[in-house]
């Protein structure tokens, strides 16, 4: 059953307008936070309007919360996606209730079979290769910000120890991601994703494998995310071809602007931006929140 309409949708309204063409519908959008640390305004302001794009278009909204990195993840992280939603007066349709049935049933760690079918795949197609490369070696060695692709033809084995799985995005594709007004095109893949990590040294699946699979599972067909995720995009865009998964590729995405801190830099949840938690306990009322997160998306070009 679809919840009935928050007030502050008009809030959204000459943002939705400017987005989404009249006749514009969807299946299916998520919010899909990362529980890595306290949500912060640009948090916000991505739920906020993927909630009210959701309505708009008539799809249902989906709560997946990514927490495939689990060391990042800790309890309270997790339950301040539940306290900051419900206070901003997000509602969803799918997706776990409370932090006690998210891991019982929603964690990633229960769709590890996918992830490890989607591995093998690649795997048995030729199209991962391993790689040793620390961190810093990458960083050292990749002039442009990417992966110079230091092992791809080193034919190291796939099961060696403490080995990363890259896929090889040596051949080009044509890349093209749908929006509500259009297609859009990408000459090629960027540098910061060239042969980019589908399983990590420890046998996880990577973030770019796991959030394409999960999309193409819950039959996600509208994805609304920042505009520094547009890589992923791609990159995710170029594994779903590899992989053959067209519900994907046939996708509509939006990417929207960052709510920048008072320096005008992107806000960071690891650099310690304010957080929504906070901004909450000083006392700071979801009306002032959503004014300040609707000004900032009627400003930018979403």
């Amino acid at each position: 059953m679809t919840p009935p309409l928050p007030g502050w949708m008009p809030y959204f309204a000459p943002v939705n307008k400017r987005v989404l063409p009249l006749a514009c519908s969807f299946t299916r959008t998520r919010i899909a936070p990362t529980p890595s640390g306290f949500l912060h305004l640009g948090n916000a302001a991505s739920f906020l309007l993927t909630a009210a794009l959701a309505r708009q278009s008539g799809a249902r909204l989906l709560l997946r919360i990514d927490d495939m990195d689990r060391e990042r993840v800790r309890p309270e992280y997790v339950q301040d996606v539940f306290d900051t939603l419900r206070f901003l007066e997000i509602d969803w349709e799918e997706g776990p209730r409370n932090a006690e049935e998210f891991e019982a049933r929603w964690s990633q760690r229960h769709r590890l079979p996918l992830y490890e079918a989607a591995l093998r795949q690649l795997a048995a197609g030729g199209h991962v290769f391993a790689c040793t490369c620390s961190r810093a070696e990458v960083l050292q060695a990749g002039g442009d910000g990417g992966y110079p692709g230091t092992c791809l033809h080193k034919g190291l084995s796939l099961d060696t120890p403490g080995a990363a799985w890259r896929l090889d995005t040596t051949a080009p594709r044509p890349l093209v991601w749908r929006t509500p007004q259009g297609p859009q095109q990408a000459a090629e893949l960027p540098p910061s994703v060239r042969h980019f990590v589908v399983r990590k040294k420890d046998g996880a699946p990577a973030y770019q494998l796991s959030s394409l699979a999960d999309d193409v599972h819950f039959g996600v067909d509208f994805i609304v995310r920042g505009a520094d995720l547009l890589d992923s995009t791609l990159a995710q865009l170029y594994a779903a071809q590899v992989l053959g998964l067209s519900a994907f590729t046939g996708s509509s995405f939006i990417h929207h602007g960052l709510l920048p801190d008072e320096q005008g830099n992107k806000l960071s949840k690891s650099a310690g931006a304010t957080s929504v938690r906070h901004l909450r306990q000083s006392g700071a009322s979801p009306a002032e929140i959503r004014e300040r997160v609707a000004a900032f998306l009627r400003d930018y070009s979403v």
